[in-house]
């Protein structure tokens, strides 16, 4: 047996001795949600990458629910921020307050300071509010007068937002919603699902709280080990391909260039990777196949692709493009 195979048999040995947190975590959220497989999957691919989320869907289908879950299963912080237009950075971030009798400023800390933080329909906050948000989920450290205050891990940001809703909303920039590693879309339940949750949810005053299964602890050791899971350079090779026919499609034989103004940044490269990680840990494997960075390549992506307005005028969705150029770009 090989070193390389060694290694990959070690590493799988560990991924099985630190993920069953996670499959309890899967299932305390299920006795609640009903359905809703890729938005639990995804916020356990959250959890494991330290990757920010963003969540869209009409009202009413348990976007916040299942954050609310995800929290609950976990012993730790959970702030829940309302966004609305009057929103001002400091109730996120926090500022300073003066003390008559000391004649000092002193720090009051904003709801931005916990380990999971909903965001719900952050786009209805005007741009700085959004970009307070933001900037704290990319240096996971928030600046109050000329202090600067690390944020604790595990730090996560689930965000919401209505796609139908427009009047009084203030959609994201390009630049800003590149910084979510994962762009989740919740669709409706299907028929038996909504059965299902006519079941559970009508009977007025039960309780639906979960247990706590997990702590920081076992996420911070998850993490560890889906560091040391193995990517084969054919596979970091066919990564860096997918990311690039985004931009350069012609290269791959796509006939795609019409359709595409802006293709993924070096971050959807980065995403795909740790997020392809992620996946083999949750399937318990210590490395990572072809089908792993295609499963979260849509999610990774599909916020990253902006069409052109030619792909506008032939009803083509980011989602189209890259699910082409996943049909296209040879498999290793």
């Amino acid at each position: 047996m090989s070193t390389t195979q060694l290694d990959v048999k070690h590493i799988g040995e560990q991924v099985r001795a630190v993920s069953d947190p996670f499959r309890r975590l899967l299932d305390e959220m299920h006795r609640v949600i009903v359905g809703q497989d890729d938005l639990l999957h995804g916020m356990l691919l959250g959890l494991l990458s330290g990757g920010h989320l963003l969540i869209e869907g009409v009202p009413g289908l348990a976007k916040s629910t299942a954050v609310s879950c995800l929290a609950e299963g976990i012993h730790t912080a959970f702030q829940r921020i309302q966004f609305t237009p009057d929103l001002l950075p400091a109730d996120l971030v926090g500022t300073l307050v003066y003390q008559p009798a000391s004649g000092d400023f002193v720090v009051k800390k904003g709801p931005i300071f916990s380990n999971i933080i909903l965001a719900d329909e952050i786009n209805r906050a005007p741009a700085k509010v959004q970009s307070a948000l933001l900037e704290a989920m990319q240096e996971r450290q928030v600046t109050i007068g000329t202090e600067t205050f690390p944020l604790d891990e595990p730090f996560l940001v689930l965000a919401t937002q209505n796609p139908v809703e427009q009047e009084g909303t203030y959609p994201l920039p390009e630049a800003q919603v590149d910084r979510f590693m994962l762009k989740l879309i919740v669709d409706y339940p299907d028929k038996a699902e909504e059965r299902a949750i006519l079941d559970r949810m009508t009977m007025i005053g039960e309780d639906h709280s979960i247990d706590a299964v997990m702590d920081p602890e076992a996420i911070a050791r998850a993490r560890a080990v889906v560091n040391e899971i193995y990517i084969d350079e054919k596979i970091k090779d066919y990564t860096v391909d997918l990311v690039h026919a985004t931009r350069r499609p012609a290269e791959f034989g796509l006939d795609l260039d019409d359709l595409i103004q802006y293709g993924a940044s070096p971050r959807a490269t980065i995403a795909l990777t740790i997020a392809a990680k992620a996946s083999a840990f949750l399937d318990g494997r210590g490395y990572v196949v072809p089908q792993d960075i295609k499963d979260v390549a849509m999610n990774v992506m599909r916020h990253r692709v902006i069409v052109s307005y030619e792909a506008e005028a032939e009803d083509k969705r980011p989602e189209d493009i890259v699910q082409t150029i996943l049909d296209h770009v040879p498999v290793p």
